[in-house]
């Protein structure tokens, strides 16, 4: 056979490959990725909120999109870290302006891009008492009455010294360090004795059992945190924020967070239909309200759980940000029951 006979013939076996149909996804199957990216990984803070919103997401990746996912469980500083090197692809909860210098610090080198909005604007307080404890001392309304001692006294106990013990903010978070300028700020470094948990659920037992008991009990708390959204509490007052103080000394009040979406820029090229679906991530602080309500009642239950009642109650929601295709499959797991393999055991 000639050379020419050849080439012709090889051209018509590369026209008819070129021609074949691309193998069709069935009804309410997820079409699945032509990303390379293999697993696409999330930040799993050690708070509840972003756990839920992390299993929502993934339910939605993996059984709407057809990616795998993963997750990596920690702090604050070193997920975002993560983020940052690209060994994470998302992050569900940003807070700003906790984390803005190394926020502005990250944009600019291109390691991060904000994509949506996650749980909304939301209160902060280093300083907040139960309710039921100041109907009793009704004196006791601000940071300034901590350097009085018969409030002191209320909080002291046999390690602190006479100071009123106050349970700070996580080790390994960004309000660890903010925390303690602000009390250094207002003169307090004499008067309380700061105990800085663990993680996130030491804070909560720490308060939950106070609280049961109805004892005295100062410290850290936020607005989507679920002792602040399922208990009585009271931020005691503090100097109204300013920007001029927040570079300096702290001494007043934290301003409102924001708190964003945030994915590595790999996520955008390789993922772009889970980009657009973050862009219209709705998950704002009512709703994870009723899902800590919910996991209250059933304490048994796991963030799995309360992410799957969330998904099963709220199809008109959710639905509102993914695609049709990807709506057909996700309602089909749920129907099937299924479970997204990359949700950590719990």
């Amino acid at each position: 056979m000639s050379t020419q006979w050849r080439v012709l013939i090889l051209l018509f076996v590369f026209v008819l490959i070129g021609c074949a149909p691309a193998e069709q996804s069935s009804p309410g199957e997820a079409a699945g990725p032509s990303s390379s990216i293999d697993t696409i990984v999330f930040a799993d803070y050690n708070w509840a909120s972003a756990q839920i919103q992390n299993r929502i997401a993934q339910y939605i990746v993996e059984k709407g999109y057809g990616y795998s996912t993963d997750v990596v469980f920690g702090a604050t500083l070193p997920l975002f870290q993560g983020l940052r090197r690209g060994d994470i692809h998302v992050s569900l909860e940003i807070w700003l302006p906790n984390q803005i210098e190394a926020w502005y610090e990250a944009q600019a080198n291109g390691e991060v891009v904000e994509v949506g909005k996650s749980l909304g604007h939301d209160w902060q307080s280093a300083f907040v008492i139960p309710a039921y404890l100041q109907e009793n001392y009704p004196d006791l309304d601000s940071v300034e009455d901590l350097k009085e001692e018969r409030f002191k006294a209320l909080f002291a106990t046999p390690e602190t010294g006479g100071k009123a013990r106050l349970v700070s903010c996580v080790i390994g978070w960004a309000c660890e360090e903010v925390n303690a300028a602000q009390i250094k700020g207002y003169g307090l470094e004499e008067h309380v004795h700061i105990i800085n948990p663990g993680d996130g659920a030491a804070l909560n037992t720490d308060l939950y059992g106070a609280y049961g008991k109805g004892e005295p009990w100062l410290g850290y708390q936020w607005g989507t945190n679920d002792p602040a959204l399922l208990l009585d509490l009271v931020r005691l007052e503090e100097p109204a924020h300013s920007e001029e103080c927040w570079l300096t000394t702290k001494a007043c009040a934290y301003q409102d967070a924001r708190i964003i979406i945030a994915v590595h820029p790999v996520l955008i090229e390789e993922a772009p239909d889970v980009v657009e679906m973050l862009g219209a991530w709705g998950f704002r602080i009512r709703l994870y309200r009723e899902v800590a309500k919910w996991l209250d009642e059933y304490s048994s239950a796991s963030s799995n759980d309360g992410a799957l009642w969330w998904l099963n109650g709220n199809v008109e929601i959710w639905r509102s940000w993914v695609s049709d295709e990807a709506a057909a499959a996700i309602e089909a797991a749920l129907a099937n029951n299924e479970i997204p393999e990359g949700w950590p055991d719990e």
